[in-house]
């Protein structure tokens, strides 16, 4: 499990980053909100970049993205070669993402996602570990 969970949103993903907020603290995880802490609008790419910059050298540190879509975010994020965000729309792509590709950024889209589906997304992706073996040879590719 990680040590610590780094939060960032743009002014979409605000609301779904405060219900995540609440889940978390009522599930014991320790998180960071980076911003952004208000509805007026602000860019995406700098807050991915905030993010990006906090797990830089934290091996055991997860992120959680949120925008929109999760698109724009998650793009923006991955141009950080440390960095391995997955968008992820079912509980599924959560779980594979952690296991087969080692995803630490999870992506999530304030305006496409249910808050529940939203809220099982993040318990899996935070509880599913990476399965290793042949899928770090493909993990080291990237």
């Amino acid at each position: 499990m990680s040590n610590k969970i780094f939060l960032s949103s743009d002014h979409a993903g605000f609301d779904l980053k405060e219900k995540v907020k609440s889940f978390l603290t009522n599930n014991n995880f320790e998180y960071e909100d980076l911003g952004c802490s208000a509805l007026e609008p602000v860019d995406y790419p700098d807050y991915a970049k905030l993010l990006s910059k906090k797990i830089k050298g934290k091996s055991n540190s997860k992120g959680i993205l949120f925008c929109g879509t999760g698109i724009g975010i998650s793009m923006a994020a991955n141009r950080f070669s440390h960095i391995r965000a997955a968008l992820c729309t079912s509980v599924e792509m959560a779980s594979k993402s952690r296991k087969h590709n080692d995803a630490n950024v999870l992506a999530l889209g304030g305006r496409i996602l249910e808050d529940k589906l939203a809220l099982e997304i993040v318990k899996e992706f935070l509880q599913t570990e990476f399965e290793a073996g042949r899928h770090s040879l493909r993990v080291d590719k990237i």
